[in-house]
């Protein structure tokens, strides 16, 4: 079918606190004309972007019991059927996704599903940066670097609060990661909203020159290989320190990551196998890698020692066994092993006795997203109204003390005295927050949510039902 006859969707993506729901605002305030219908996404326990959008006629459908590039995949595909099913009612669709969301996996939904393909067309991903804090997350969050890998245009957001040397320093490290990308600078999201969805078209060819294994489906494994060994003991070795770069673009090695991302355990099948790879060994391979690591819980490397063959799903703490491990092999002979992280990642090598086997074949493979485990949201949800004083001091004491692990908060409160609602915003040290429309019939509630690294929810709690009037 021609483009022109399918629904376009635009997402819109970019990390915690940088500006999404102010774009999409701006979007939904201008007269376009456009009918819209918008897909939110929040990672978190309670439901609050909706509160943070301009009232508007527009339809929208909210998405919060997970994040669209890994676990709620299968309820975007269903929501864009029922829309589709009234495309009369709609001229276009916005999907703002959660701030950890990996773009990659919510755009391939577009090609992989053939009913999508017949009734939608991506026209663009638009990522939306935070210059403020854009170096900060490049160095801790790997989705921030998917998020800008993946944009057809960029939103260099927040540039009023840095200065213009910085400013092109910034564009120099998008452009690095994203080089054919449009970068607009701007204030508060302020762009021209056909700069937004009028892109012409999601750039396959260059995500593909990106990443390679863009269509491919994704496996809960990284990396394959086939390994003839012999007879006896040989050593697995790895560093769970290990940074990686491809270069300058860690985005392009599968499984990389940084030192305090690496996760606690690395997952591996080994199983034997007739021969060395052939045309159609890996899906067969493959196939029976994926039942290990899906349906068979891993089983702890006991004694610095696993053996081959028992087909069975190992897990390696990183920690105890202090970078390295051992296979004991009953029979020579062809194995394969697939691992959870690939070995640019790892710097994974096998040896026997002073020599290292090489791998006589291998493959990455492109593996399932997952959020990384220390982060986490806190939703906080309190009738009544707060002390305006008290709420102040507290969000104060809070950001100089845990601000750096504190990605994000927002919040729709309710303070004594005001008839308004009071929305609160923060990233980080920098917070804003500002009285909105009046609470009118609606019950008076203060609905507070955190997003950042090991949050103390217990702490949180206490101090938010403290700031109480």
């Amino acid at each position: 079918m021609k483009s022109e006859s399918r629904i376009p969707v635009t997402v819109i993506t970019g990390f915690l606190g940088s500006g999404k729901t102010t774009l999409l605002n701006r979007m939904l305030s201008e007269k376009h004309g456009h009918r819209i219908a918008i897909i939110e996404n929040e990672f978190g326990e309670i439901s609050i972007d909706h509160e943070l959008v301009v009232q508007t006629d527009e339809e929208i459908f909210e998405m919060n019991n997970g994040c669209l590039c890994c676990t709620v995949r299968g309820d975007l595909i269903r929501t864009l059927g029922h829309i589709a099913k009234r495309r009369d009612k709609f001229d276009r669709i916005l999907i703002e996704t959660t701030g950890l969301a990996d773009p990659g996996p919510i755009a391939q939904t577009f090609f992989m599903d053939d009913d999508l393909k017949n009734q939608f067309c991506l026209d663009g991903i638009v990522t939306v940066v935070d210059a403020l804090h854009l170096l900060q997350h490049l160095d801790d969050a790997p989705e921030a670097r998917e998020q800008i890998a993946f944009a057809d245009r960029i939103l260099l957001n927040k540039i009023d609060m840095v200065s213009s040397q910085e400013v092109e320093e910034l564009e120099g490290k998008i452009h690095c990661i994203n080089a054919p990308a449009t970068i607009y600078r701007c204030v508060r999201a302020d762009v021209p909203v056909e700069k937004v969805w009028r892109v012409g078209g999601f750039n396959l060819d260059h995500t593909l020159e990106i990443h390679p294994a863009f269509l491919e489906p994704e496996q809960p494994f990284a990396w394959g290989g086939v390994f003839h060994l012999p007879e006896g003991h040989a050593k697995i070795s790895f560093h769970s320190g290990h940074g990686c770069s491809c270069n300058g673009h860690p985005e392009q090695v599968h499984g990389a990551t940084s030192e305090h991302e690496m996760p606690s355990e690395f997952l591996l099948a080994a199983f034997p196998v007739a021969s060395a790879w052939s045309p159609d060994f890996p899906d067969k391979a493959a196939a029976d890698a994926r039942a290990l690591f899906s349906s068979e819980k891993a089983v702890p490397v006991a004694n610095n020692v696993f053996f081959l063959p028992d087909k069975k799903l190992r897990s390696l703490d990183l920690k105890a066994h202090r970078g390295s491990s051992f296979l004991e092999v009953g029979e020579e002979g062809c194995y394969a092993l697939f691992t959870s992280l690939s070995p640019e990642s790892c710097d994974l090598r096998i040896s026997v006795g002073e020599k290292e086997v090489e791998p006589e074949e291998s493959r990455s493979f492109k593996p399932v997203h997952h959020h990384s485990g220390d982060i986490s949201s806190v939703g906080l949800s309190l009738d009544g109204d707060l002390d305006e004083e008290k709420v102040t001091a507290w969000m104060g004491r809070l950001l100089q003390e845990k601000g750096a692990d504190i990605f994000r908060m927002k919040g729709v409160l309710s303070v004594r005295g005001k008839d308004e609602r009071l929305i609160f915003q923060g990233v980080h040290m920098t917070f804003e927050a500002k009285l909105d429309r009046p609470w009118g019939k609606s019950p008076r509630h203060n609905a507070l949510v955190f997003i950042g690294r090991k949050l103390d929810r217990q702490a949180l709690k206490a101090g938010f039902t403290a700031c109480m009037a």
